[in-house]
């Protein structure tokens, strides 16, 4: 049961933030999103409805992208009904903040595996179809603490530099099979994160910012959009810093 018509589009952590704002960027009548939440069905279905009021068309589904059979199990599903994989964004992530000695092994090891393995297994399994495809584009979701580092956030900032290490790679295996493999590295994004500052830090953060604002998730989804797509296919193993001149 394939739509060779519609663009496949993978989006992991896809139900609500950045996530959800790339899976909202995706939709159209030419494109089908798949993307995967782990706890909250109900921003899930969220998602979904968005999708399709901006006239496009999704499946969501419960997915720990931490589990080899579980991201093989999603990818085998979406090749299934649809044949081929064009898109791959590896977004999801977590969080475990905490200075270096006295973080728990398991905050580590949560945010690595989370952040960095859920990135190696999606994309591995994604490459399958698209190596045999000989087209694709895969799309991994950094961060700026992933270039400039950030005191307490150790697990975090080299789950983010790791992804960005994997994305140079990838790209340099796979450039002769027509697929191209880049990151975003986002700066400070108008987010849960940014939700719960007081109004003295977010004024202390905007004047560190020289475009004076923080960004917006569908900033971020944007540049997502431009590399994913067919005006992008020059552009490879490179780094899209989205972060309002904060780190130049």
């Amino acid at each position: 049961m394939s739509d060779n018509k519609k663009q496949t589009i993978v989006v992991t952590g896809g139900s609500r933030g950045i996530g959800r704002a790339i899976c909202l960027d995706f939709a159209s009548p030419n494109t089908h999103v798949y993307f995967n939440y782990l706890s909250s069905s109900t921003s899930a279905d969220e998602t979904r409805d968005l999708i399709d009021k901006a006239g496009g068309s999704s499946t969501a589904i419960k997915v720990n992208i931490t589990s080899d059979t579980e991201v093989n199990d999603f990818f085998r599903y979406i090749k299934e009904h649809t044949g081929k994989i064009d898109v791959l964004v590896n977004n999801a992530g977590i969080t475990k903040d905490g200075l270096i000695v006295r973080m728990k092994e398991s905050d580590w090891d949560n945010v690595i595996d989370t952040n960095l393995k859920g990135a190696f297994l999606c994309s591995k399994a994604a490459l399958k179809t698209m190596i045999r495809q000989h087209y694709g584009s895969i799309i991994n979701i950094s961060s700026l603490v992933g270039v400039s580092g950030n005191a307490g956030q150790a697990n975090y900032v080299a789950s983010k530099a790791g992804l960005i290490g994997l994305t140079k790679a990838i790209a340099k295996e796979v450039a002769s099979r027509n697929i191209t493999v880049n990151a975003v590295a986002p700066g400070y994004i108008d987010s849960d994160m940014t939700e719960n500052l007081s109004d003295k830090l977010k004024a202390e953060l905007i004047k560190q910012i020289p475009l004076g604002r923080v960004g917006t998730p569908q900033e971020v989804a944007h540049v997502v959009r431009f590399l994913a797509s067919k005006n992008s296919r020059y552009i490879t193993g490179q780094v899209i810093n989205v972060n309002g001149g904060i780190y130049i």
